[in-house]
């Protein structure tokens, strides 16, 4: 047996604190159980330790801090990236209605188009595309999600929605395999009929974002040069809320929001503990952002944890080999309004950055930029290749290593404290869900 080479340690109220980052394990260590192991890990004696304290030795073994010899921990990781990212019981579509929008905030990278709508064309391809999915995929396939995203895809929710998510859900409905939908949307055009409709047809979840508090939101998210969005927007989600839909608040975090932050729970403290259950605030930093306010954020969260909300960020995100970006899936196809084929949706929808077409037929057409995210760039960063914490960020998603080939690069900025930090932050988040 040997010491996994995944094991990050570090002390928390006089006890040491154990993570081992392929098995996604925290063990809680006596000082002097920390030693006996180390000391038997540094001389090479780890089988000795199985007669000096037995019960270490299989709890060591079983969470995954001690391997056999035989192992090679870094394959371990490949097969399991490999296993998640080529799992045929998911098939994932991101469908694009319009690339419009009805604001204008100052820090989307996207190119708002006025006039761009879903054709009957790509809506026909669209539908061809699912009975071509369902045909070829039906045996292994367990799990249909089908998520809507702009622009704003509400803008045409009547003409190009509504028709597709009714007849994409009846195809699904009868064939055995689980069928989800959800929006990402900026929440001002919902209203109780659409989701009357939304409860027919498979949506669970709506991602609405806010950016602040009221007086920065209404800055930022306006209707006109004298009315904001902030309270309609709050009155939409308690309205999901209310009919029992997901929702995740998305709060944009830049230099102008974080000191007002806390205020929004204010604006939540009437729904009642059922509603809470559907809520959760998801805290974000605009990417244009580069001042680091993890510590700010962490207050924040915890804030609202004290008040009973659900909330995260993204430092608390799991493991990414086993749960890693849809991009990062060969079973994921973003479709937009005019049929371009993308695969991430944080970046321009323009011709340099397009992966393929859908044809006709409902055959996606992929190009060399598809291949190079999906295969070709896969395990070839050099240093992720001995960092202990690559299972838990995947050195980033596909998009960095497309962004970055032929680079050694970070995403943690090379900086081993940062590093630490996600452990730690990981290891607290767990803590409060455990109590």
């Amino acid at each position: 047996m040997k010491e996994s080479y995944y094991n990050i340690f570090f002390p928390h109220e006089n006890k040491i604190i154990a993570y081992n980052t392929i098995s996604d394990n925290f063990l809680l260590l006596e000082p002097f159980l920390y030693d006996l192991f180390k000391a038997s890990a540094d001389e090479g004696k780890i089988n000795d330790l199985k007669k000096l304290h037995p019960i270490l030795f299989d709890t060591l073994e079983l969470k995954g801090f001690i391997v056999a010899t035989s192992i090679n921990e870094f394959e371990k990781i490949e097969k399991i990236s490999y296993q998640t990212d080529f799992d045929n019981t998911l098939f994932e579509i991101t469908i694009i209605p319009t690339m419009n929008c009805n604001f204008k905030c100052w820090y989307c990278y996207e190119t708002h188009i006025k006039d761009s709508k879903m054709g009957k064309t790509t809506i026909q391809s669209i539908t061809n595309l699912i009975d071509q999915i369902l045909d070829k995929k039906r045996e292994q396939l367990k799990t249909f999600n089908l998520q809507w995203f702009g622009g704003e895809p509400l803008l045409h929710y009547e003409k190009t929605v509504l028709p597709l998510l009714k007849n994409i859900y009846s195809k699904f409905s009868q064939s055995g395999i689980n069928f989800i939908s959800g929006f990402t949307t900026n929440g001002l055009l919902i209203n109780q009929s659409m989701l009357n409709d939304c409860k027919k047809f498979g949506v669970k979840t709506f991602q609405i974002t806010l950016d602040g508090h009221r007086n920065r939101h209404n800055k930022v998210r306006f209707i006109s040069d004298n009315k904001g969005s902030y309270d309609k927007i709050v009155f939409n989600i308690k309205l999901c809320l209310k009919n029992q839909f997901y929702v995740i608040v998305r709060i944009n975090i830049s230099e102008e929001t974080l000191n007002e932050l806390e205020k929004i729970q204010n604006d939540f403290f009437d729904i009642d503990n059922e509603m809470k259950t559907y809520l959760n605030f998801s805290f974000h930093k605009v990417w244009q952002e580069e001042k680091n306010f993890r510590g700010d954020i962490t207050k924040t969260v915890e804030h609202f944890r004290n008040n009973g909300f659900k909330s995260s960020y993204l430092y608390e995100s799991n493991i990414t080999i086993y749960n890693s970006c849809y991009a990062d899936k060969a079973n994921h196809i973003t479709i937009n309004y005019n049929g371009d084929l993308y695969k991430c949706t944080a970046r321009d929808y323009t011709r340099e950055n397009k992966e393929g077409v859908l044809k006709s037929n409902g055959i996606p057409e992929w190009n060399e930029k598809y291949t190079k995210r999906i295969y070709d760039t896969r395990f070839k960063n050099k240093p992720c290749l001995d960092c202990k914490i690559l299972p838990v960020c995947n050195g980033g998603c596909s998009q960095h290593r497309m962004e970055n080939e032929n680079t050694d690069y970070c995403i943690h900025q090379f900086d081993e404290n940062n590093k630490l930090d996600i452990v730690k932050d990981i290891f607290y988040s767990r803590l409060y869900h455990w109590q």
